[in-house]
């Protein structure tokens, strides 16, 4: 019987930034695949009902922890609880992010500044350390950083963001090779994806911009994601790392 590559029977994995969008696409299917799912999100009400619906769906344990991935001290507290729960860490994904509106550069304020970097960059740059220092003293695992087309095509709208991600790229390649070679860490950089932040796009305008400049010509659903993040979680990626994977329906390669 053929093995099956993107079984995760028995592996335990955490993914940040969890209950909804693409976080809970991949958590369900992280736990339909066999792990034991740590949903973390900054509201615990929302990962607690994410851990019901997977644990009545497939019937894997699941803990809800609430994570604000801006906050150093709170790494340590989610690989903590963790280690409680299930003992051990072996997949780890970064998914926690955010991007607030500004009118113009100049009106960025220091505050806004410091929370983008936060959340994107220092907390997957923390949180990663911690467990990639376990993966490698134990078993080994992976651990899969979610950045951006923003990281390599930034636009004036995002601009801290996508330092932010471009950051994050430079961290899967530096943490690649401080964790080999028991750990594996990889990045998947998405498009536009219609997840719970796009309901404040103009859907008219976004989709009449995606025939002319996008490839596939429309925006990413979350589940589209999914099969990347089996890929980089599972035994299926066994000789990848320091991977960035574009999943963005052709985007990147337009003209800005």
């Amino acid at each position: 019987m053929k093995q099956n590559l993107f079984d995760l029977t028995d592996r335990v994995a955490i993914i940040t930034g969890g209950s909804r969008g693409i976080g809970r696409e991949v958590a369900m299917a992280f736990a339909g695949a066999g792990a034991r799912m740590v949903v973390a999100s900054r509201k615990l009400e929302n990962c607690e009902s994410l851990v019901a619906e997977i644990e009545a769906e497939t019937g894997q344990p699941a803990l809800a922890v609430q994570y604000h991935a801006g906050e150093w001290e709170a790494n340590e507290r989610l690989l903590a609880m963790t280690e409680e729960k299930f003992g051990r860490l072996d997949i780890l994904m970064n998914n926690a992010g955010m991007s607030p509106l500004y009118d113009k550069l100049s009106n960025v304020t220091e505050a806004l500044y410091d929370k983008v970097l936060d959340v994107n960059l220092k907390g997957p740059f923390r949180l990663s350390a911690l467990a990639g220092e376990r993966m490698a003293a134990a078993d080994g695992g992976s651990i899969i950083n979610v950045s951006s087309i923003a990281a390599v095509r930034p636009t004036p709208n995002e601009l801290p963001y996508g330092m932010a991600k471009a950051g994050l790229h430079a961290l899967t390649l530096g943490l690649a090779r401080e964790y080999a070679p028991k750990v594996r860490v990889n990045c998947i950089m998405p498009g536009p994806f219609l997840t719970d932040i796009s309901k404040a796009w103009d859907m008219e305008a976004f989709e009449k911009n995606a025939r002319a400049t996008i490839p596939l010509q429309r925006g990413g659903q979350a589940e589209e994601i999914v099969g990347a993040a089996l890929y980089f979680a599972s035994s299926a990626s066994s000789y990848t790392t320091g991977a960035i994977l574009k999943i963005d329906g052709g985007s990147v390669f337009q003209p800005a």
